[in-house]
């Protein structure tokens, strides 16, 4: 595995350097005439980055190459506030050119099981697999308060071995439901990138990031790729105690 942090003096700036990576990985795919099948994470950080790639890379890659998923959603309505799909549609996916088909919400509106299951078989038709797994070319990920990574919780351990692509999961205390992909299919994606930014953050990251018998605790601490790289966008605030 190949694991490296990148530090930056302000979460836009990581935003920015992001979608310039992104940019970069699709025109490559492009030129190769592949599909690109990224994964899509919910938060603050991630919603800065849809508005930079909605607002200045529109037009820079021929997006109707690349299939859109996400890591995880809440279960909730499309037009919620709390969607993770419904902040990367107002922010980013209204504004560029591509087809209907190449965007795979998870349906937080159906019902949760059923939802799971059918998610499951949409990821292995529309991706490549690797070792009887989906494989995903990129793989964007947060980090929560608690070290959790999707919607993979402290204390749902099983949730990373286990062998479903997608389950169904309950916040620890608000006992929302949510749907996730499990830890086996985020670890066999060709990349995987944290994006994590305040203060907030940075003892879970220096734990996470040196190994610290503190780290078993936080589910992100056992997102290792088996054959991918591993890259850490950091700004400057959660990179304070490294």
């Amino acid at each position: 595995m190949d694991k490296n942090i990148k530090i930056f003096p302000t979460p836009y700036e990581l935003a920015e350097n992001f979608a310039e990576e992104i940019v970069s990985l699709i025109k490559e795919s492009n030129e190769k005439g592949m599909p690109f099948t990224v994964a899509l994470s919910g938060g603050s950080t991630p919603g800065l980055l849809f508005s930079l790639l909605g607002d200045h890379f529109a037009k820079s890659v021929s997006w109707e190459a690349v299939h859109f998923f996400w890591g995880d959603e809440r279960c909730v309505s499309p037009d919620n506030k709390e969607s993770n799909f419904g902040l990367t549609k107002g922010k980013f996916l209204d504004k560029i050119e591509i087809p209907s088909s190449n965007i795979h919400r998870i349906r937080g509106e159906e019902d949760p099981v059923s939802e799971a299951l059918r998610y499951s078989d949409e990821i292995l038709t529309f991706t490549d697999s690797r070792d009887g797994l989906p494989l995903f070319n990129l793989f964007i990920l947060g980090l929560g308060d608690d070290g959790h990574t999707a919607s993979i919780f402290p204390g749902q351990t099983e949730l990373l071995k286990s062998g479903k692509i997608c389950e169904v999961v309950s916040h620890p205390f608000s006992h929302q439901q949510r749907i996730t992909i499990t830890g086996k299919v985020i670890n066999n994606s060709d990349r995987i990138t944290f994006l994590v930014t305040g203060k907030n953050k940075a003892g879970i990251v220096e734990n996470i990031i040196n190994k610290r018998p503190d780290a078993l605790n936080f589910p992100a601490y056992f997102i290792v790729p088996v054959y991918g790289k591993l890259t850490w966008f950091v700004d400057k605030e959660a990179a304070a105690l490294l």
